[in-house]
């Protein structure tokens, strides 16, 4: 018989103001289960977590801990005030007979003291500091609300070690595409009031949530075509007396309220980069540039040129000076030594990692008009601010509400509203994935996909670093200030540093050390020379891929790309609906014949120079 599950929400209903949040849902915990909350921002994630940790009452349904288990949560916007230490912090997480040395461990390794003041924290040490609280006690089960948010990349990997080798149940909200790709083996959608649950990881998520919508959308189509035919009869259709059916006339009646009631998804974010006129060709130039701060390197003796149309991402640990160097790069910062030389007819857009351009006082409508009236200027246009905040989902009532009334996820989407309604040809993004929804992160990686002009994006999500930029910059940890260029986003990066790795260590391998007890025999001759290990050498496997695959990716491409206009027809589905479900099949499978192929070609291509070097 199967145990019981930890946790129960069954039949949660929920209604704020005028609007019913959950209509019926349901979440089960089970025993080292791990499961993924997603939906779109204001769908519910973080209040029905709130509701399964016992903070937020909901209106109807059942709640259900198992006795004597342990549950601890970790808040989107945890609370350290009150606090003298973050080690008191973390401690007053821990109950009776809990193992206070684990709470010191943790906040050590995650690079505090525990003698920090919490009130001067900054929020990725803040974030750390309830981490901790939340892991210390090791719970039976812990609820995790956007743990990686300003996490850098070395600390995002130290906790998806812990949580992959944790005893305890998971459940993760997150917009960290790979965190919850390596993490999950269930998923909890939670859509319109409702939950749906699929028993897979965050792997398989995006797929089965399309094909969901899109049978909707059929059986939608299906009704609303009924309904016209039992329409055409009550007008024309009549008995021999000439009097209306009444069966069929409350059957028209119930078809109508069906739809009516039909929850459709909400609408989609109209994310579009206002774009300023061309710039020149060459829009950076940087050459030997240095910067410290208090006898500290932080970029040393840096060279690069930035081609117009460059889309590059910044990645590393916080305080290793991405931002410093993105402030160089831009001139907002002069360099102790080197020039740096910017092109011409530059229009430089930056949105700051802190949203500090938002002011918690000012309204939405002014926030966006800079208090000057109720037009806003999108790429030369004049739009009502009201329209404009349409396409980031604001609704008209929302004009004059205060921006310190949002929630996280709303203020990235007012910040990016506001950054991309300025006309430019070099934007820079500092963490515009911050609190975003991941069909909005989709919107935002398409938009960005489509500026034509020059991208400097400073990172920490792994997934969007690999879907955007087409080079990384990285800080050398060998050496103090100094940055190197990789080809490629994440995934390449830290395949390249892997493939150097490798290379470095074929020329100095440690000797094998002898057994036990034993010890060399005088006999035994040194080999000779000229007995050296045989250079590795490329298979014919390897050499056909990288002289055939380019060629061969490309054609795979120009398939891909024809799949994907037969899918954009919008009447494909409703035409022949075993052709849409073919054609959507053929073009999985070439992605992933294209993926695969991309990635033995790079593996091909990095074992050559690492043979070359």
């Amino acid at each position: 018989m199967a145990a019981p599950p930890l946790l129960s929400l069954r039949d949660i209903r929920l209604t704020y103001g005028d609007s019913d949040l959950f209509e019926g849902a349901d979440m089960q915990v089970f025993e080292r289960d791990r499961l993924c909350l997603v939906g779109r921002n204001g769908s519910g994630k973080s209040t029905l977590m709130k509701i399964a940790v016992g903070l937020v009452e909901p209106d109807g349904g059942e709640r259900a801990l198992r006795p004597a288990a342990t549950l601890r949560y970790l808040a989107q916007e945890p609370d350290l005030t009150g606090f003298a230490t973050v080690l008191d912090y973390v401690q007053a997480g821990l109950a009776p007979g809990d193992d206070p040395h684990r709470a010191q461990r943790l906040i050590e390794d995650l690079g505090l003291t525990g003698a920090e003041d919490p009130a001067r924290l900054s929020g990725g040490e803040a974030r750390r500091a309830a981490i901790a609280r939340a892991m210390a006690p090791d719970p039976d089960v812990l609820l995790l609300d956007e743990p990686t948010n300003h996490l850098d990349l070395p600390a995002i990997a130290w906790l998806e070690d812990v949580l992959a080798r944790s005893r305890a149940a998971l459940v993760l909200i997150s917009h960290d595409r790979r965190f919850l790709q390596n993490l999950t083996r269930r998923t909890l959608w939670i859509d319109r009031g409702v939950t749906r649950a699929l028993d897979q990881g965050f792997s398989a998520f995006e797929e089965w949530r399309d094909k969901t919508l899109a049978e909707e959308e059929a059986a939608l189509h299906k009704l609303g075509r009924k309904i016209v035919a039992e329409e055409h009869w009550v007008r024309y259709g009549v008995t021999a007396r000439r009097k209306r059916n009444m069966r069929r006339m409350r059957e028209l009646e119930d078809l109508r309220r069906q739809k009516r009631e039909a929850r459709r998804p909400g609408g989609t974010v109209n994310f579009t980069a206002a774009e300023a006129q061309t710039s020149g060709k060459r829009v950076i130039e940087a050459q030997g540039i240095s910067k410290s701060f208090g006898g500290r390197p932080v970029v040393s003796d840096f060279s690069i040129e930035i081609a117009r149309g460059d889309r590059i991402g910044l990645a590393g640990p916080n305080g290793a000076g991405k931002t410093t160097l993105v402030n160089l790069l831009t001139g907002k910062l002069a360099p102790d030594e080197g020039d740096i030389v910017l092109g011409a007819n530059l229009e430089l857009v930056s949105l700051d990692q802190r949203r500090a351009a938002l002011k918690p006082d000012e309204t939405l409508a002014d926030a966006l008009t800079g208090g000057r009236g109720d037009q806003v200027t999108v790429a030369g246009k004049q739009r009502h601010v009201t329209a404009y905040m349409k396409d980031f989902l604001f609704s008209p009532d929302r004009i004059r509400q205060p921006v310190a009334s949002l929630s996280g996820g709303e203020r990235g989407r007012l910040a990016l509203a506001v950054a991309l309604a300025r006309p430019s040809n070099l934007l820079v993004l500092d963490e515009p994935t911050n609190d975003l929804d991941l069909e909005t992160l989709d919107l935002l990686e398409e938009a960005l996909g489509a500026y034509d002009g020059t991208l400097l994006l400073v990172s920490h999500d792994r997934d969007f670093l690999d879907r955007v930029v087409a080079s990384t910059l990285a800080p050398d940890p060998a050496r103090p200030g100094a940055w190197i260029q990789y080809a490629g986003g994440w995934s390449d990066m830290m395949a390249q540093i892997s493939a150097k790795e490798v290379a470095a260590g074929q020329g100095d391998q440690p000797a094998e050390p002898s057994k036990a007890g034993s010890s060399p025999k005088s006999s035994e001759k040194p080999a000779p020379k000229s007995a050296a290990p045989a250079k590795e050498k490329l298979s014919p496997r390897e050499r056909h891929v990288i002289a055939k695959a380019p060629g061969e990716m490309e054609k795979m491409g120009e398939a891909i790309a024809a799949l994907e206009a037969a899918l954009a027809d919008p009447d494909l589905y409703a035409k022949d609906p075993d052709l849409f479900a073919k054609t959507a099949q053929s073009l999985e499978k070439a992605r992933a014949k294209l993926a695969a192929l991309e990635e033995e070609w790079l593996a091909a291509e990095m074992k050559r120079e690492a043979l070359d070097a």
